[in-house]
């Protein structure tokens, strides 16, 4: 999709927008599935039709490095009560400040959240589009993906290590290799996508988010399945 094709309709508020323009052309599928991909298509789990659940967005954000296309994520610290060093996307909770859950505060919240957590210019972002709304029950979190490309990448690392353990880049190279992929196996006995990565095991909600953006984008390769990585009690 070429500079000025389309933008998205009633997500303008201030410095705030999403918008396709310009982007490098092998975003192109992932554009094309965030157009089209329904809810049900991403995650079994979706917001409570009550609207019970705590409006949070996480940034998707795409960079090109030295190898290529690759993800931004970080790794949360050990101390902490909840995911305690669980690799995750940058984000978190809206704030009465972000706006509307309904159009504008997710994508001002994720931007926020992730300068806050990982010290990244967001004015280098450029949000390209918005997932369907998902749910992580054990936190009732309704969390809104917003898709971004680092158009101009700036410095990151962990801004407070009590709740980041580290700041790092995965190449999509590295994802879709089939000898990373494997399925992560719960006590509990739920069975999710995992990723084996930068020596970082990723799983839970980002790993789900990750698995069907590769999937739907025509990124993903055959992997094996019965591949198993089993969790413990306090993932």
């Amino acid at each position: 999709m070429r500079a000025g094709e389309e933008t998205y309709e009633g997500m303008h508020d201030g410095e705030v927008a999403v918008t396709t323009d310009g982007l490098p052309e092998w975003l192109d599928p992932v554009v094309r599935a965030a157009h089209t991909v329904e809810p049900e298509q991403l995650s079994r789990f979706l917001p409570p039709e009550s609207g019970r659940g705590r409006q949070s967005a996480v940034l998707v954000l795409f960079g090109e490095g030295a190898r290529g296309p690759e993800l931004l994520l970080m790794e949360r610290a050990s101390s902490l009560r909840s995911h305690a060093g669980q690799p995750s996307f940058p984000g978190g909770a809206l704030d009465p400040d972000d706006g509307d859950p309904e159009t504008t505060g997710p994508l001002r919240a994720a931007l926020r959240e992730a300068e806050e957590e990982t010290g990244l210019d967001p004015s280098g972002v450029q949000t390209f589009g918005v997932l369907p709304k998902l749910y992580i029950p054990v936190s009732s979190f309704v969390v809104t993906p917003v898709l971004g490309w680092w158009r101009t990448p700036s410095p990151v690392g962990a801004v407070d290590p009590a709740e980041t353990a580290r700041v790092f880049t995965v190449p999509v190279a590295d994802l879709t290799d089939p000898a990373n992929r494997a399925t992560a196996v719960h006590p509990s006995g739920h069975r999710g996508p995992a990723f084996m990565v930068e020596g970082a095991l990723v799983w839970g909600f980002t790993a789900g988010v990750i698995d069907r953006i590769l999937h739907f984008a025509e990124w993903e390769q055959p992997w094996d399945r019965t591949k198993q990585v089993p969790l413990d009690w306090r993932s």
